[in-house]
């Protein structure tokens, strides 16, 4: 029987450019799993950790941002592991950093870069990311929806 495991999260990181919002995404370095294929922020949820807090430290730890707004998406990245036989339910999170914001990439990365919401939805390669990417966009980015129902105050967050 599948079991459904909640172990990792999700972060798309935006940020409010000139000409629109720009989102980041980061190659994976070759010798890590999905090597060399584009993705937004993520990361394992440690034993106790509520996930906002697990998607606030691998944003920090993967990018080294900040955000200046946090969001939980109303919706969740879902795929099945025929090898483990294992369901994953994954907590999917919007950051939206500075303009001038510097990005400091850990070694499970070799390029970062900001790119227009249709470059973005062509370089990922999951269904469900380019999905959620365009939820993230019409909910948050493009200020169509009320996004203030999904925010997570900066004065929960650590540091």
């Amino acid at each position: 029987m599948a079991q459904v495991v909640l172990r990792v999260v999700d972060v798309y990181v935006y940020r409010m450019g000139r000409d629109g919002p720009e989102y980041l995404l980061l190659k994976r370095a070759p010798d890590r799993l999905y090597g060399g294929t584009w993705r937004m922020v993520g990361g394992k949820i440690q034993e106790g950790e509520p996930a906002w807090k697990a998607a606030l430290r691998e944003l920090a730890e993967e990018t080294g941002l900040e955000p200046r707004r946090f969001w939980s998406v109303p919706s969740v990245n879902a795929f099945y592991e025929w090898v483990e036989d294992r369901l994953n339910v994954i907590p999917v999170f919007a950051a939206e950093v500075g303009y001038g914001a510097e990005v400091r990439l850990s070694a499970e990365h070799v390029d970062a870069r900001w790119f227009f919401i249709d470059e973005a939805l062509r370089l990922l390669i999951w269904p469900e990311q380019r999905r959620l990417l365009r939820l993230v966009h019409e909910l948050f980015a493009s200020g169509s929806a009320p996004a203030e129902l999904f925010e997570i105050p900066l004065a929960l967050m650590p540091g």
